[in-house]
């Protein structure tokens, strides 16, 4: 059994949606590729596929396998070409996770330059702000800002990130200066939904939690931002969402005498990935592109 042909015949087929029409693509006939899935099935001793008369689709095993099979398929293919051109140029797709704010902001700048420095790697960029498994969702890397870790993942931390509690002047002229973690019950708040709504301060008492009733959820940190400085309520902002604002006077910190925890944004890169060139060079252009983190630099710190 050629394991790597009947797994490009399952992605095929997974891809087209039809046995016909993957034969089609591959210049095969339909017998043959259905000849190569079906083996696949038996040597894995799990259906991939549920077949009807009126259509085919992918099981629950077969759903979970699809990003693996793009990421075992594709790296085969760069190793034959690796061997078949001897050159020091990387070449080949990296498929990466970033945070929404954080891309938009910097991260989109950063992958342009490193794609500059290397035009024969190809992108593929998701942008999404939950923790994942790169291992599970078929990704090289993975940028994260939460805690989260995983087995067979390498954790790559990139720099700490500072947060700020912080409103508009206008707001806290109308509703006053909270004193005390507490009064936040009493104020409006602009959460980022998928750190939950429990706020953590550091007290010179130890840590102080307080549960909030966002008048605003939202899973972006720049809808927050326009949200606070349009004077709707407190926000809790990472500091490359708020620090411009900050810096112009439109937003001032709140509660600057309770410190926050601070968090890490990391890159997380399955362990099989690791000895990847190409992923190896971004993760190093990475953890330069970090140091210090952008938002922070001065202007003449910034190259051309």
């Amino acid at each position: 059994m050629d394991t790597v042909q009947n797994l490009k015949a399952f992605l095929a087929v997974a891809q087209t949606g039809s046995f016909s029409a993957a034969a089609r693509q591959a210049g095969l006939a339909t017998s043959v590729l259905a000849k190569r899935v079906d083996q696949l099935e038996a040597a894995a001793r799990t259906r991939l596929f549920v077949r009807t008369t009126r259509r085919l689709t992918l099981t629950e095993a077969g759903q979970r396998w699809i990003a693996r099979v793009k990421t075992v398929v594709g790296d085969v293919d760069d190793l034959m070409k690796e061997a078949a051109r001897p050159s020091l140029d990387l070449e080949g797709a990296l498929r990466v996770k970033a945070p929404t704010s954080l891309a938009v902001l910097y991260l989109g700048d950063i992958l342009g330059h490193f794609q500059k420095r290397h035009p024969k790697v190809t992108l593929d960029i998701v942008l999404t702000d939950r923790a994942l498994n790169p291992v599970d969702e078929g990704f090289d890397l993975a940028i994260s800002v939460f805690s989260a870790t995983f087995g067979g993942v390498v954790d790559v931390p990139l720099c700490a990130l500072q947060r700020t509690l912080c409103a508009s002047p206008d707001y806290l002229a109308a509703r006053g200066m909270p004193r005390h973690p507490r009064d936040l019950s009493g104020h409006d708040t602009l959460n980022f939904r998928p750190t939950g709504e429990t706020w953590t301060f550091i007290s010179a008492k130890g840590p102080v939690a307080v549960d909030v009733h966002p008048r605003m959820s939202a899973n972006d940190g720049q809808v927050l931002l326009a949200a606070a400085r349009a004077g709707n309520g407190i926000a809790l902002l990472s500091n490359y969402v708020a620090l411009p604002a900050l810096r112009s006077g439109e937003l001032v910190p709140v509660l600057e005498t309770f410190s926050l925890p601070e968090i890490w944004i990391k890159a997380l890169i399955p362990e099989t990935r690791m000895p990847v060139p190409r992923v190896r060079a971004l993760t190093d252009f990475l953890v330069e592109s970090f140091a210090p983190p952008p938002w922070e630099r001065r202007p003449e710190m910034d190259t051309p």
